[in-house]
């Protein structure tokens, strides 16, 4: 089974893992009801129990979808902790009048986004709300103010922010009547920014675990093209009868949940064996000296 952390003093209890839903309509074979159902049945036998979603996903069409197999089995709401993201608006099928994509981080947009959200998933609260994206054109107090109303009437529990850099998190936190509880940012075996730029050391410090998207490099590491990825293989070949033949994939998760910030990777398989594979990467513990052997590889030098 996953095991669970506070994601931070204010914030609640989520799984180490996350099931993201960003692709859930992309497959034709697995955009069903009946299969997504199987897929939130199968995350709760094992352990993951935290459902990553947002307003854009799907081009606005992945949180209907959800809502239509919550509404086919109502007592799933309640074991999950419900994400979700809003702050980006792009021209689509429903806003035909948009002419490019653009951010909207306003109070009364987040408000109005937010409670779309809920009505078309059919719940009455989010365990979590995430600013989707930093919008330049909106002062924190604007997007404080939105994030503090929706606290304050219980639409959701506790507010956060993807994609934020560190001087965007501590503006922003300075004017939340209630801290934020996670920054979800890119980090991967092929994206180490954020250990590199002050993002984690930052989460570290306020004691909140950050969420991680694209822990597998948006597939690139499984790319037979990419360098990185090919070196990559080759020592993960090396490792796995360490690891009870651990695959490359299993590795860069335990790479990651390594990492003394906590992060949660968010991951994104509609294909129920891989969700069972991606769920035995919680119970890898790397040693030092490995975690490394991978960063080497990754970047193709080593250590300083």
């Amino acid at each position: 089974m996953i095991d669970s952390l506070r994601i931070a003093p204010n914030g609640p209890s989520v799984s180490r893992l996350v099931y993201g839903t960003w692709r859930i309509l992309d497959d034709p074979a697995t955009a069903s009801v009946e299969h997504l159902l199987k897929r939130l049945h199968l995350c709760l036998e094992l352990g993951i129990t935290t459902i990553d979603t947002a307003e854009i996903y799907g081009l606005y069409r992945v949180e209907e979808f959800l809502g239509q197999a919550l509404a086919r089995e109502p007592g799933l709401k309640s074991r999950f902790q419900w994400v979700s993201k809003c702050g980006i608006y792009v021209p689509c099928e429903f806003h035909p009048q948009r002419k490019v994509a653009f951010y909207n981080a306003e109070a009364a947009r987040l408000i109005k986004s937010t409670e779309k959200s809920l009505r078309l998933m059919g719940l009455e609260q989010l365990d979590l709300l995430l600013v989707h994206r930093p919008d330049w054109l909106t002062s924190a107090d604007a997007t404080a103010e939105g994030l503090n109303a929706l606290l304050r009437q219980g639409k959701i529990r506790s507010a956060g922010v993807s994609n934020y850099n560190v001087h965007q998190f501590e503006l922003l936190n300075s004017r939340m009547e209630q801290p934020l509880v996670t920054n979800q940012i890119e980090l991967s075996l092929l994206c180490m920014s954020a250990i590199e730029d002050g993002t984690l050391d930052q989460c570290q410090r306020l004691r909140i675990a950050p969420m991680a998207w694209s822990p597998l490099g948006g597939g690139r590491l499984m790319d037979p093209t990419n360098e990185a990825g090919q070196r990559l293989r080759r020592v993960a070949a090396e490792l796995a009868p360490k690891y009870n033949n651990a695959s490359l994939d299993q590795l860069a998760y335990a790479w990651i949940l390594a990492h003394p910030s906590s992060p949660l990777p968010v991951i994104g398989t509609n294909q129920l064996e891989r969700l069972k594979q991606t769920a035995q990467s919680a119970q890898i513990q790397l040693e030092r000296e490995d975690w490394y052997a991978l960063w080497t590889a990754a970047k193709g030098h080593g250590i300083p």
